[in-house]
């Protein structure tokens, strides 16, 4: 087998997978979402076959979709949903970012221990994980409980069932994919550099702002996007610590497959969010690449 075969089968072996877990999903969905709701095994009508690409086009009704902007319980939904995803990554970020600075400046031998305890809460199951906010965030729960033997409230404070809860809920599950990736950039930082800024008379905190920080935007961009895409579609911190006034686009979804029964207007929702999470990275890193060109 030549080098050339080879690498053409290194470089299929990712689209194939793109492929098959992706792309052909994706197509069923997008079929769904132009279908008509029915009372049927499937709950759903198709307008049009594969085979019939005349009567693709023809026939092709963007009648959910409408919905969706007509209904302002859906797009209220993605706004809400975008301003906690931002807010929730923004957190993260600062969270994230101080730790995954002390990590990188650790002595070598404890940052195997360092790194080790950030990924220790992936070994517990992420439901287990979530269900315990509810006995420390509730009225009667660990942190209002502490506070009243402290004194500092007299009352219990209302946290459960609340957007501060998502946001600690969110916080909490995401903050290691935030954290790995700057500490993988952090980690592989020229030290030198630092000392070169001192010595031409930058301080320790002017050192960071001028070298660190720019030198570490892969790892924050990397790790902005691993939080924020799934953020956006979380639909079991929200249903489990969240309210009813908490309305996020992951729990919508849910409510139209399962029940409401409208898989149409469900693979709609779900396309148009693919496309508000995809259509920005694609913009994102074709302004990137047109940058590292110039």
């Amino acid at each position: 087998m030549g080098q050339g075969l080879q690498n053409r089968i290194v470089i299929l072996l990712p689209y194939l997978w793109l492929l098959i877990l992706f792309l052909a999903p994706f197509g069923i969905v997008l079929k769904i979402s132009f279908s008509d709701t029915a009372i049927a095994i499937p709950p759903y009508t198709p307008l049009w076959d594969w085979s019939d690409i005349r009567g693709f086009f023809a026939e092709l009704d963007f009648e959910n979709y409408t919905w969706l902007l007509e209904d302002d319980l859906y797009w209220k939904s993605y706004l809400s949903s975008l301003r906690i995803a931002a807010i929730s990554t923004l957190i993260t970020l600062l969270i994230g970012y101080p730790m995954a600075y002390a990590m990188a400046k650790a002595p070598k031998n404890i940052r195997p221990t360092l790194l080790m305890l950030i990924i220790l809460p992936f070994w517990t199951s992420f439901l287990i994980r979530v269900y315990a906010w509810i006995g420390i965030l509730k009225n009667e729960g660990y942190i209002n409980i502490a506070l009243e033997w402290l004194g500092i409230i007299d009352e219990p404070i209302m946290m459960l069932n609340t957007d501060f809860a998502v946001f600690v809920g969110i916080v909490y599950s995401y903050l290691p994919f935030m954290i790995l990736p700057l500490y993988a950039t952090l980690e592989k930082m020229d030290g030198s550099l630092i000392e070169a800024a001192k010595d031409l008379g930058c301080t320790e905190v002017s050192a960071f702002w001028k070298v660190t920080l720019p030198l570490s935007m892969p790892g924050i961009i990397a790790g902005c996007f691993l939080v924020f895409i799934p953020a956006i579609g979380e639909f079991v911190i929200p249903d489990l610590l969240g309210g009813s006034d908490t309305i996020m686009i992951g729990k919508v979804l849910w409510s139209e497959f399962f029940r409401n029964r409208d898989w149409p207007v469900a693979s709609a929702v779900a396309v148009l969010l693919l496309l508000i999470l995809i259509v920005p990275i694609v913009l994102f890193q074709h302004f990137q690449q047109r940058a590292e060109q110039n």
